[in-house]
Parts: structure tokens; sequence; C-alpha cells
């Protein structure tokens, strides 16, 4: 048992959803990462989703390719980001999860990344642009690892291809709110409570809801039709809006501490 699914057993036993951020690693530097990291684990954060810089992210908006762009501009590497981790280990046990694509992974290696990954202390990988059917080798890696490949069901996914994801999806399924990048919404969109009771019936792995999540509101939304919620944009939004200030650190946290239900 891994830190997710021993995360997922406890909110189960305390009849809580997973609360799940995330940012970039790196941005806009690597000690603001580590920071924010100890400081989202005191507060309580359930899962720390940490976005691997990448100069094409397919799936992210404008905020998050920013976040990135900056922190490829710094030279941030994933194996800079692996070693933070490893450190950061020694002070926090909060699962942590990888928001990559595939590039990085396959110029780093698939087998050396999972040791990696797991001698550092990485509990989950996220690869939006790697298909299940494509994936099957890296998945099979991480599973003997212990490293839970966190799949995609969208809107537009058909029921057969969710019950394929579902039983290859380790640690929770992440559920894209809507089609389109991510970036903050003012609204959820109608039809999610539809959709996520239809994955429900299919699965009886954790759900939790990512893209577009943006106030305290939409989390208290999720949480009465899902397990968890994801969010990312307008945490990174914050960190930029307080990039050179002395209470960046602060600001974000509170920020985050003020969307908690």
């Amino acid at each position: 048992m891994n830190r997710i699914e021993k995360k997922f057993r406890d909110l189960k036993k305390e009849n809580r959803k997973a609360f799940i951020v995330f940012i970039t690693a790196g941005y806009p530097d690597l000690e603001v990462t580590r920071k924010l990291i100890l400081e989202f684990s005191k507060e309580g954060v359930d899962i720390i989703e940490l976005g691997i810089p990448f100069s094409d992210p397919l799936a992210d908006g404008p905020i998050i390719q920013e976040a990135s762009q900056v922190a490829l501009k710094n030279n941030v590497h994933l194996r800079d980001i692996l070693s933070l981790v490893k450190k950061i280990r020694r002070q926090v046990d909060t699962p942590i999860v990888f928001m990559t694509y595939y590039n990085p992974l396959f110029c780093f290696g698939e087998e050396r990344f999972v040791r990696a990954a797991k001698d550092c202390g990485v509990d989950g990988v996220i690869i939006p642009d790697l298909p299940p059917e494509e994936g099957r080798s890296f998945l099979d890696l991480a599973s003997k690892s212990c490293i839970d490949t966190i799949l995609f069901i969208s809107p537009t996914t058909t029921q057969a291809r969710m019950k394929f994801i579902s039983y290859l999806s380790r640690g929770f399924i992440y559920y894209v709110s809507l089609t389109g990048v991510t970036g903050p919404r003012q609204r959820l969109p109608m039809d999610l409570k539809y959709n996520i009771s239809i994955v429900k019936k299919l699965t009886n792995k954790p759900i939790c809801v990512g893209f577009g999540v943006s106030s305290r509101k939409q989390v208290e939304q999720i949480y009465r039709i899902a397990d968890g919620v994801i969010i990312g944009s307008a945490i990174v939004k914050k960190i930029r809006d307080n990039i050179g200030k002395s209470d960046l650190i602060e600001k974000t946290v509170n920020f985050v501490k003020s969307l908690q239900v």
C-alpha cells in the first residue's frame, strides 16, 4: 500500500474528501516550490501534484504554460525535481504525484525514471499525452514499483473506454470536468454531476475532479458528487501575481486555505 492508497483509505474512514493541489515545479524557482510543499503539508493538503515543466504542455492553459516556460528558462530539469522530492521526503509524508508529459520520461528513460521516482519518494504519475494502449510497458514498470499511474476520464469518454481506464488507473481516476485545457472557470459544467454518476456506476476507485476549479463554492459542489478535487491554475496564478514579493508563500498558502472545506 503506497501513500496514495493509504490516504484515500484514511479519508474514507474520516468521511472526508481529498483536497489536491497542483503547482508547477520550479516556478518561479525550486526554493519556492520546496517551501510551498512544506506549507501545504502542514495545512492538511491531502495530495500534492507537481507539474514537470515541458515546452509543449498540450492539456494546460496559458497560466500553467507560462509557468512551465519560466521554469524551463531557469534550467529546471526532471532530475532537479526528483532531487527536491528526495530531500523533502525527510520532512513530508504527504503523497506526491508528478504531472508530466511523455517526452521528458522518454528522454530520461522509462526504467530509469521509475527507479529514480521510487527512490526519491514519488507516489504517482499523471501523463496526459500517453494513451494507456501505448503506455502498457510504463504502467507495468510503475505498478511493480508501487507507483500509481493515474489516468484521465473526460466528458467525451465512452462507457466502454471508462471501464478500460478504470481497470488500469491506479491511486485514483482523474476526471477532467470539461472539454478544454486547464484554467480557472466561473462555474462548473452543468453535466458534471450526471457524468460523475456514470463513472461511479463503473468503478469503486476514487474519482477526483480537476480542470477549471477556482473557488471554495466549486470545491463544495464537487465534494457532493466526487471523492476529491484538484486545483491548479488558480494557485499558479496566485503565485504569478506575487512573484518578487516577500509574502509570496504566505499569500499562496492563505489562498489555498481559503479553498479548503
